[in-house]
């Protein structure tokens, strides 16, 4: 069997795109290795069918974190035999690209977003031009490259003239042998629940403005699952609201559990960089597979879902009274509701990963 590195910078609990490539790969007979690292607030990790290294840092973020990460990250796939290596996100990039030219070993890029226009990065002079040197330097000389929307490829296609390859973040369909209840989970079952899920509820998401709008809406209940930069402010902000819940980051079959229970998923993402307004964040995929209609910031590759499927509506902005009216809107009309409910089935059954994995299996299977 041959062997293929993986490398990361998370902790690999809720990286479901990566895990989804992890088996993938596993099914096509590689041997695999995942490299990640482990927090302090890290969960403990399942049984997979590969094989997972979580390395400790010292530093958790920052310019040290980066650093410390890709040294670390450097030597040990120095010191490990590999077949193939697999980089996901421009932050682990350059020390796989080093061992891909000093070791001769195939290199596979897998972009999951536009790294260099993300909010933390584009108002960051220093940090925004070290990333984007790495990036000039390394992405025109790569021969396999991957990423998650048509738009962020066609940015990568003009800017580097490298063919670039689409594989959508989609879930596998799952089917769950107890579905638990509102009551199992100590939810209300006499309101109406929304929810906002994300590892990645950090700034310019609308979280700040969505809680905003739930003091106008107190009958309805708005729950937050996940992690993020922001999630300790958006906790102070909303001390006072009884119709807000927060929940940590949950494994994936346990997040299932809360979404479907929902009645109207929420993705607010901002128009404020072009990371954002080309993206299509899993949750929106995790919304459409456990069943629940959509409410959206009009960004161009989530709206194009929503509409072709009719899957649920759009905000005009960010207003905290223009959320508010639009989800009493969406909860209050029952017909719609059933309409988009069938449509889920639909949305879920053509955007799942039984088919978007082929796309995997075309590009690796010359590996094997």
């Amino acid at each position: 069997m041959k062997t293929v590195l993986v490398s990361v910078i998370n902790d690999l609990t809720t990286d479901q795109r990566v895990d989804k490539v992890c088996n993938t790969l596993t099914g096509l007979s590689f041997q695999v290795v995942l490299i990640g690292r482990k927090k302090r607030d890290s969960l403990d990790l399942d049984e997979r069918k590969y094989k997972m290294h979580r390395m400790k840092l010292m530093f958790e973020r920052g310019p040290l974190f980066y650093a410390e990460y890709n040294i670390r990250l450097f030597l040990y796939l120095l010191t490990f035999r590999a077949d193939l290596l697999i980089s996901n996100d421009l932050d682990t990039l350059m020390p796989n690209y080093l061992i891909h030219r000093m070791k001769g070993v195939p290199l596979v890029y897998d972009s999951h977003e536009l790294f260099t226009e993300t909010p933390e990065v584009i108002h960051r002079k220093f940090v925004k031009n070290t990333w984007e040197r790495i990036e000039r330097w390394i992405f025109p000389k790569l021969k396999v490259a991957i990423t998650v929307s048509e738009s962020i490829a066609e940015i990568f296609r003009q800017k580097y003239g490298v063919e670039v390859r689409v594989v959508r973040n989609v879930p596998k369909t799952r089917s769950f042998q107890k579905v638990k209840s509102r009551s199992d989970l100590g939810l209300p079952e006499d309101r109406k629940i929304i929810i906002l899920q994300g590892s990645g509820i950090n700034i310019q998401r609308g979280a700040e403005e969505l809680i905003e709008a739930m003091r106008l809406i107190p009958d309805i209940m708005l729950l937050i699952i996940g992690g993020g930069d922001v999630i300790e402010d958006l906790k102070n902000q909303a001390v006072n609201l009884k119709n807000i819940r927060f929940v940590p980051r949950q494994k994936i079959e346990d997040l299932y559990q809360y979404t479907m229970n929902c009645d109207l998923g929420l993705t607010l993402d901002k128009d404020t960089n072009l990371n954002y307004r080309y993206s299509l964040p899993n949750k929106l995929f995790d919304y459409i597979h456990a069943g629940i209609p959509v409410l959206a910031s009009p960004l161009v590759e989530i709206k194009k879902i929503i509409e072709k499927y009719g899957i649920g509506d759009t905000i005009i902005n960010h207003a905290p009274e223009n959320i508010a009216n639009k989800i009493i809107e969406m909860l209050s009309d029952d017909k719609r509701i059933m309409k988009w409910k069938e449509n889920l089935k639909i949305a879920a059954s053509g955007l799942c990963w039984e088919k978007e994995e082929k796309i995997i299996q075309d590009i690796y299977r010359e590996y094997v």
